[in-house]
């Protein structure tokens, strides 16, 4: 990609770092089509984009671009939790088997949505063989989790629960509200350009994905743990998946939300200031709270999980430690810092080989907050 790429949209003075940091994932990182945005306390500060569609450059990114953003995904199936929790439907501290009766079959009895949402509950992945198909019915995959004795003793440790985490709170969420979570989705966050799956009407705006051929969820981690193979590799994940009819026709709230960087920052800065007009303040404090810090059995880095946000570690997500959100494999990313009270995000075409950290998304985050630090100097 050459440097000339043309990038469109708003960037607000002062904020000239990150519009170049984009250019420069273009000419210098790889980028072939992408979209940032950054939302402060309600105003929109960035909102770019560039690049094409495909890797082919037959159609320029638009405005209303809609990726796959796999695991960015979680974060705002988490959002849709909290929002059911907020009115009452949903506890934290509930046992998931008070929703879903079966659920307490194989030692699970005592497993509660706050240890699920935080990747605690020993169910990162199936225990038999597991077929990308197999994934996309969804009554199938909650009833073999439902009678599924975990990888784990509950509550001992995290484990990344990368794909399964989807279908067990798309079951929670349809036997509470009659609804599947991505028709809850579709319902409470039509305003943010998101949906789980990529109806027929939104299928004309979405970019198509680009990988290395030799890419797919087995190589995330070099040697993998029997556990590591149940979470990552059962089935191994064609990074390619989301261009077919197939995925984008099925409902995997963790891993196939297409979303523009736009809503997910709208989103998200709803959530830093309090929750904003999606639930009270004390709601968002209490998903995202700390569950559990440490060695994440799957992920073999240090993860500090709340009720299905990751809580910033590593400086992910900036410096400020109150900062939660989400990433997905291959670069995007959408997170919230409530001490700025700010939204920002990050989705692409072009896979990445990193769950968390991808280069041109760190590049972006440091960039915001040098544009932070130099207003507050100024």
């Amino acid at each position: 990609m050459s440097i000339e790429t043309k990038i469109s949209g708003s960037c607000s003075e002062g904020f000239e770092l990150v519009a170049d940091e984009f250019r420069r994932n273009f000419s210098e990182r790889g980028d072939i089509g992408a979209a940032c945005s950054i939302v402060i306390d309600g105003q929109v500060l960035v909102d770019i984009w560039g690049g094409y569609k495909n890797q082919k450059q037959e159609e320029e990114w638009a405005r209303d671009t809609v990726a796959n953003i796999w695991s960015t995904s979680k974060g705002v199936t988490a959002a849709c939790i909290a929002i059911l929790v907020d009115r009452g439907l949903l506890a934290y501290d509930e046992k998931v088997a008070h929703y879903w009766p079966e659920f307490a079959s194989a030692g699970k009895a005592e497993i509660t949505l706050a240890m699920l949402l935080s990747h605690q509950a020993g169910l990162a992945g199936f225990r038999e063989p597991t077929s990308l198909e197999d994934l996309f019915d969804q009554t199938k995959a909650a009833s073999r989790l439902a009678n599924m004795e975990p990888l784990w003793e509950p509550g001992s440790q995290s484990g990344y629960h990368a794909i399964t985490m989807g279908h067990l709170l798309n079951e929670i969420v349809t036997r509470v509200t009659g609804q599947s979570l991505g028709q809850f989705a579709r319902d409470e966050l039509q305003a943010f350009d998101y949906s789980v799956g990529l109806p027929f009407d939104r299928s004309l705006m979405a970019a198509a994905l680009s990988a290395s051929p030799a890419l797919g969820s087995a190589d995330l981690v070099t040697e993998l743990s029997p556990i590591q193979i149940a979470a990552l590799a059962n089935p191994v994940l064609d990074p390619l998946a989301p261009e077919t009819e197939a995925w984008r026709s099925a409902e995997i709230p963790s891993a196939n939300g297409f979303a523009t960087a736009r809503g997910l920052a709208d989103l998200y800065g709803q959530l830093a200031v309090g929750g904003g007009k999606l639930m009270r303040s004390q709601t968002i404090e209490a998903a995202t709270t700390v569950q559990i810090s440490g060695i994440d059995a799957v992920l073999e880095v240090e993860a500090n999980w709340s009720c299905g946000f990751l809580r910033n570690s590593l400086d992910i997500y900036g410096p400020n430690k109150r900062s939660f959100g989400h990433s997905g494999w291959g670069g995007s990313f959408a997170f919230a810092d409530p001490d700025l009270k700010m939204g920002m995000s990050y989705v692409m075409n072009r896979m990445g080989t990193d769950l968390v950290g991808d280069p041109r998304a760190m590049c972006l985050i440091n960039a915001a907050y040098q544009c932070v630090a130099n207003f507050a100097t100024s």
